[in-house]
């Protein structure tokens, strides 16, 4: 009887399997079974602090050198105007943080608050009532806009305080293990600027990992469509759907790939509208500041960008650059037994599904990321996770249960560079178990396969992702 082996590609390709024995020998490899090479040929291997903060190797000279430019705007504090160092002023009014490193410590993941007041450690509240501008966004708060933001420039009051608060939710195995998952219930106090309105939708999104944004961006539109199914017309429960957002420098509707429900078209863009929102730095894909009812910015000093923004096209540029060429953690522990049978695993209760393990890159504005073979686990699209995970917020064609499938690339180094494991859009599941068992929706059947597992079995799949 032939012993079955599964294993990844690793350096070489195809490896060889020798046995003290004389038996007879058949090698498997899944097509779904990954490389270590996560980003293709933008993957370092370094599983240290600094993991997610270098450049990808195969970039050209050009590109390598404004990396090291963009990183210093990147981490740079902002001062508030007018000051000497007119490229980084402008700060505020009202922000939730004085770098892009204040929510990406490391270009790493956010969490939530510890503390009352905590300074932000990146998890930030959208804030939207029903209904749509002529763009198709959401309509912002009448007295706080679209962003809570709960720090301000000397002179101003913050918008309010940010409080959490937890109720446990225990969920049991059918072998009888038990796990305590906490449900967050946020609050907002000290509030400065009115009251919010009865009808306010509140949507918590943490700051995620920066790696491999570049090649998100360079995936073709037509790879990422033809993963959809909205109507689910093949019947296997998942019916991931795409979402077509408003790009400012088009004018136009176009596909959606980047934030927590793909509400951001490309990098650049995401990129201006965090600056917008986290910072109070104005562009000229974001003019207008984020005002509260009470504060006439246009009266306050503005820092020195083109015209009458911020942050100017060629730094925005260079942030968008550094953001696009940040290496990908090479995936660790290939050799191991356990992590191999935790793939299989993977694939076997479906979470490929929607964390879809293959995708090649099309042609993009850096060489660098064009044509790569990637292994992001995610296929960018929008899914119905279940009411537990509800935010009750629609954006775009998102509905209020539907979120992108959060790619999966670096997860495994979150602890390592950050110090913590909060997982999910709002950073509530502490570990990779506790974001599994908040699944639900088109995930619930994944969700209760996995279930099903016996305790070592899970085991390999929670070990399998966290080598990723």
């Amino acid at each position: 009887m032939k012993k079955v082996i599964f294993f990844s590609l690793l350096l070489s390709g195809i490896i060889s399997c020798n046995s003290d024995d004389d038996g007879d020998y058949e090698v498997v490899v899944s097509e779904n079974i990954t490389t270590p090479y996560l980003g293709g040929e933008t993957t370092i291997f370094d599983s240290s602090e600094n993991a997610y903060g270098f450049q990808a190797p195969n970039l050209d000279s050009e590109s390598a050198f404004f990396f090291f430019t963009g990183n210093s705007l990147f981490n740079q504090s902002w001062v508030t105007a007018p000051a000497s160092t007119t490229a980084v002023d402008g700060l505020g009014p009202l922000f939730n943080a004085r770098a892009c490193s204040g929510c990406h410590f490391k270009d790493g993941r956010g969490r939530p608050q510890e503390f009352t007041g905590e300074i932000s450690a990146g998890l930030l509240f959208r804030l939207s009532v029903p209904g749509v501008d002529e763009y198709g966004r959401n309509l912002p708060d009448p007295n706080y806009g679209g962003q809570l933001q709960d720090f301000a420039i000397g002179g101003v009051d913050a918008e309010g305080t940010i409080n959490i608060n937890y109720s446990p939710i225990e969920v049991v195995y059918p072998d009888g293990t038990k796990v305590e998952l906490q449900d967050p219930n946020y609050s907002f106090t000290d509030l400065k600027y009115g009251e919010m309105s009865p009808e306010l939708q509140v949507s918590p999104r943490v700051a995620n990992q920066m790696v491999g944004l570049g090649l998100l961006d360079a995936i073709e539109d037509e790879t990422i469509v033809n993963y959809a199914d909205e109507f689910d017309s093949n019947n296997d429960g998942i019916s991931g759907k795409p979402n077509y957002v408003y790009y400012v420098a088009s004018n136009s509707k176009v596909l959606g790939r980047f934030g927590w429900k793909s509400n951001q078209p490309s990098l650049r863009q995401q990129v201006a509208g965090a600056f917008l929102g986290d910072l109070g730095i104005t562009s000229s894909l974001f003019p207008d500041e984020n005002c509260p009812t009470g504060i006439d910015c246009d009266q306050m000093v503005n820092g020195n960008g083109d015209g009458d923004y911020e942050l100017t096209d060629s730094n925005l540029d260079l942030v968008t650059l550094y953001s696009a060429t940040l290496a990908v953690p090479g995936k660790r522990n290939n050799f191991d037994e356990d992590v191999l049978e935790g793939e299989s695993l993977f694939e076997k209760v479906n979470c490929i599904a929607c964390h879809i393990p293959n995708i090649t890159t099309g042609s993009y504005s850096i060489a660098a990321m064009e044509n790569q073979d990637i292994h992001p686990f995610t296929d960018l699209l929008l899914h119905d996770m279940g009411d537990g995970l509800a935010d009750n917020t629609p954006d775009f064609d998102a509905n209020g249960n539907e979120w992108r499938t959060a790619p999966l690339w670096g997860i495994g180094l979150i602890e390592t560079v950050n110090g913590h494991t909060r997982l999910l859009h709002d950073g509530r599941a502490r570990n990779v178990e506790e974001a599994i068992l908040w699944h639900g929706g088109e995930a619930e059947a994944s969700k209760l396969a996995f279930m099903d597992l016996n305790v070592e079995e899970r085991t390999k799949v929670i070990g399998f992702i966290n080598s990723l």
